[in-house]
């Protein structure tokens, strides 16, 4: 099983869009559910070019399967926050996203020579937060009611990982 990432494109939008609307991967995303086609090419179109987020399509055996990226890069702080969702479902538990993140996550401390990388994991992520840990990602606090979703409020984990270098 070869995972390599590659940037994001235009052509990844549709497959982008059928992943974030599918109920077995979003139960923990925040976006504006249903995701809609035009309103994600309006945003790959705004993004184009920034340099503050790095946004990256995972490919198992030149399959695409997911997306992964950095948001926020800040080059004042050397820090960034992560963020990853394995769409094709038959690719989850087999490895993918821990190659991946960690193919991602060696690009951000040796290419981008960034100090800290940080994300965000619900508190009932349990899955994603095992992910995290096994990269190598401690967790550094919660954030107690922090987000709405429909009729109540979710907590959140911080989570960080330190250059060693």
């Amino acid at each position: 099983m070869k995972v390599e990432l590659r940037a994001f494109e235009e052509r990844d939008i549709e497959r982008k869009v059928a992943w974030i609307n599918d109920p077995r991967n979003n139960q923990y995303l925040h976006y504006d559910l249903p995701l809609e086609y035009q309103k994600t090419l309006a945003w790959f179109r705004k993004n184009q070019g920034n340099p503050n987020r790095l946004d990256l399509v995972i490919e198992c055996d030149s399959v695409p399967v997911g997306v992964i990226g950095l948001l926020n890069i800040d080059a004042k702080n050397n820090s960034a926050e992560y963020y990853i969702t394995l769409g094709e479902t038959d690719f989850q538990g087999r490895g993918v996203a821990f190659q991946a993140s960690q193919v991602l996550l060696s690009k951000a401390f040796g290419e981008l020579g960034l100090h800290r990388v940080y994300l965000f994991t619900e508190t009932e992520n349990i899955r994603a937060q095992r992910l995290f840990e096994r990269v190598g990602f401690q967790r550094e606090g919660l954030l107690r009611d922090e987000l709405r979703r429909g009729d109540r409020y979710v907590s959140r984990y911080l989570y960080a990982m330190i250059s060693t270098k």
